[in-house]
């Protein structure tokens, strides 16, 4: 079933008018699920502050919290997704252009220094940019080092977030997929800033890469808990932090 599975995957990617419509399905999905469903937001004041004053941050989620994050986004501020350029990266990246967040083309293992680069030039100019730092192939709830190097060089505090809901299944992805189901009831958990220093060092980026690790993955276990499931942790880290298949999925700082 699994290879059935992708290749029909493969197919809709290479067929733009096929895309379009699945990632247009996908977005009422979204949209359904969540005007059918109680949510509740919690610790969201210092993103509220951060755009009362105009201030860009990088929005910090695991790959597998993806589905519902366009909703917990404010309207009408403008959010750049980092979304690989690989075909299940297009088809994300249509989808939640329905919801007005435009996307950057590159990932940790292809095109990482142009979309860093391009990435803190936004920053700079103004926008927020949201980063999945255990995407796009893993390992699951493991962070790379370039959510960290990002911020130090833009200048700008990292904000995690992650959601549950109480009826909702795990796929058995790589990401532990949550996929949530309508007519459900969900939370949104904002975590504190995390700031960067300007001349944080290697050793201290990997301390702030291990505290967006750990706080993404406890706002994960806390949204769990309230929503009356067990908190689904990760594997323990084997080798590199940030390997999958044997090749390092890191952004590496612009030169």
């Amino acid at each position: 079933m699994r290879p059935l599975t992708r290749q029909l995957g493969r197919r809709l990617a290479r067929s733009d008018r096929a895309r379009h419509l699945l990632c247009w399905l996908v977005s009422l999905y979204i949209r359904f699920t969540f005007a059918t469903s109680r949510w509740s937001v919690e610790g969201g004041e210092a993103a509220r502050q951060l755009h009362a004053a105009r201030k860009p941050f990088i929005l910090a989620f695991w790959h597998g919290r993806l589905l519902m994050m366009p909703k917990a986004w404010q309207a009408g501020i403008p959010i750049h997704m980092l979304i690989s350029g690989h075909r299940d990266g297009r088809i994300i990246a249509d989808a939640v252009g329905h919801f007005g967040i435009a996307s950057i083309a590159g990932s940790s293992s292809k095109g990482g220094r142009a979309a860093l680069r391009l990435m803190v030039k936004m920053l700079k100019a103004g926008d927020c940019v949201g980063i999945t730092p255990d995407g796009p192939r893993g390992p699951a709830m493991q962070a790379t080092q370039g959510i960290v190097v990002t911020a130090r060089l833009a200048g700008v505090p990292i904000l995690p977030l992650s959601y549950a809901t109480r009826r909702r299944r795990l796929m058995r992805s790589w990401d532990r997929f949550h996929l949530a189901f309508p007519f459900t009831t969900g939370i949104f958990l904002w975590g504190a800033p995390i700031v960067i220093p300007a001349d944080a060092d290697e050793t201290a980026l990997e301390r702030y890469r291990l505290l967006v690790e750990e706080r993404l993955t406890a706002l994960g276990a806390e949204a769990d808990r309230r929503m009356g499931h067990a908190a689904d942790l990760p594997a323990p880290h084997q080798g590199l932090i940030g390997e999958a298949d044997g090749a390092p999925q890191r952004l590496h700082p612009a030169p």
